[in-house]
């Protein structure tokens, strides 16, 4: 992964121009933000074309603490939403769509279902379709997901919302974009 920093509303802009200009790949936030939730850093995936991106969101857990969420839309095969997961596989297992949907979010004005995927018992983990990419939602602990879904079930393109960067609640770069080791693109085994 390239370019994993910390916000500002200058990072925030150069991010939205190299993936709009990189293939128009979008980067889901969850707008507007849940109560005391801010942006805690962007990154993505690919050189040229833009492969993945990943938005972290930090504030705090229902039953305290601190939360955190990443917000990944990749194409498939990329691995990074699978490696923020703690699954070993790059893609969710295909048999979790043969159930009905666990959650559903408004992702750029079309209603998105989400399956929750069984992974690593410190995250909750829910993976959809939008805009003809992958949408995970990766949350710390499990609850802090939850809370983000039942408060702000609006997903925009971060490119959509440039004239409101400014009200952007940003803080320091989240942890779990520091402390991992995500892949370097198709092909790269996630974790």
């Amino acid at each position: 992964m390239s370019g994993c920093k910390e916000p500002s509303v200058y990072v925030l802009l150069e991010h939205t121009t190299r993936t709009r200009f990189g293939g128009r790949f979008p980067t889901w936030m969850p707008w507007p933000l849940p109560s005391l939730w801010s942006v805690s850093g962007v990154g993505v995936v690919g050189d040229r074309t833009t492969l993945a991106t990943v938005l972290a969101l930090s504030g705090p857990d229902p039953l305290g603490g601190p939360g955190d969420l990443v917000v990944v839309a990749e194409e498939p095969r990329t691995g990074l939403g699978a490696h923020y997961a703690g699954l070993d596989e790059l893609e969710p297992d295909p048999s979790v769509f043969a159930r009905a949907a666990d959650a559903k979010v408004i992702v750029s004005g079309h209603p998105t279902p989400l399956w929750h995927v069984d992974a690593v018992d410190d995250r909750a983990v829910y993976v959809g379709e939008a805009s003809g990419v992958w949408l995970w939602l990766i949350g710390w602990p499990g609850l802090a997901t939850a809370a983000v879904l039942l408060e702000s079930t609006t997903l925009v393109d971060l490119a959509t919302i440039t004239a409101e960067l400014d009200m952007v609640p940003l803080t320091g770069r989240s942890p779990r974009l520091i402390a991992s080791s995500p892949p370097a693109g198709p092909g790269t085994p996630a974790g």
